[in-house]
């Protein structure tokens, strides 16, 4: 390779095919290869990195506690999961679709190791997601109400693809937070889908969010287009959620 050869490369960050480019050359040398066929080769490395690099920067902004992934989840451990079903939602038609997806179990019993199977899955795919546990996602609702931010903070959240809201139980929760939570269901009402675990039944909703019309509102919202899994079955000690 010429040194200017090598600094175009640099250049242009093309880091991969700096990389392979002595490999490749010898390879197609051996062969008796085409320059066509050369550039196809070193084209289709550096692509692939890519696409690698952004998958790898999705799942860091996605925030993911661990990279649960469907294909290790434990299902003969945990008979209260239909396995056909979970395997339906990897096919992501239900991003499209906004359908959402609510897992309401006691404590480890995977339902968080589900969601975020299915939220890395979406991501794998090209999908834009991010994981919040409902604690978290509440105080940041009630920080933007000291610096004017919550419009900020719901277009981020309402722009998302995939977003799956952990844990969701009774939290200790002021009106204003519960109004701007409601809002985010709203907006992202028919156009994207909403991932929520929690380990209550729909009809306890009101016992935290308080305004009983509101909540009435909001679960005929997220309820509409959803799927509603609810498991019973054995703790499974080794996935928390």
């Amino acid at each position: 390779m010429t040194e200017e050869l090598e600094q175009l490369m640099k250049n242009l960050h093309l880091k991969r095919m700096l990389e392979i480019y002595a490999e490749q050359l010898q390879a197609v040398e051996r062969e008796d290869a085409s320059y066509t066929d050369f550039l196809a080769r070193l084209l289709r490395a550096e692509w692939h990195s890519r696409q690698e690099q952004a998958i790898k920067a999705r799942i860091k902004r996605a925030h993911l506690p661990e990279l649960w992934t469907l294909e290790t989840f434990p299902f003969n451990k945990q008979p209260g999961v239909n396995r056909r079903q979970i395997r339906a939602f990897a096919e992501l038609d239900f991003i499209p679709k906004a359908e959402n997806i609510v897992f309401i179990g006691k404590s480890s019993m995977g339902k968080t190791g589900l969601a975020s199977g299915i939220l890395l899955k979406a991501i794998e795919n090209g999908y834009r997601g991010q994981f919040v546990r409902a604690q978290d996602l509440f105080d940041e609702m009630y920080a933007s109400l000291a610096d004017r931010s919550s419009r900020r903070l719901l277009n981020r959240l309402v722009k998302l693809d995939v977003l799956l809201i952990d844990e969701l139980g009774y939290l200790n929760i002021k009106p204003e937070q519960a109004n701007i939570f409601f809002k985010l269901i709203e907006e992202r009402y028919r156009h994207r889908p909403t991932i929520i675990t929690t380990n209550l039944s729909y009809d306890e909703w009101p016992n935290f969010l308080g305004n009983p019309l509101m909540v009435d509102a909001l679960l005929q919202r997220l309820r509409h287009y959803c799927h509603t899994i609810r498991i019973e079955g054995p703790e499974l000690r080794e996935l928390q959620g």
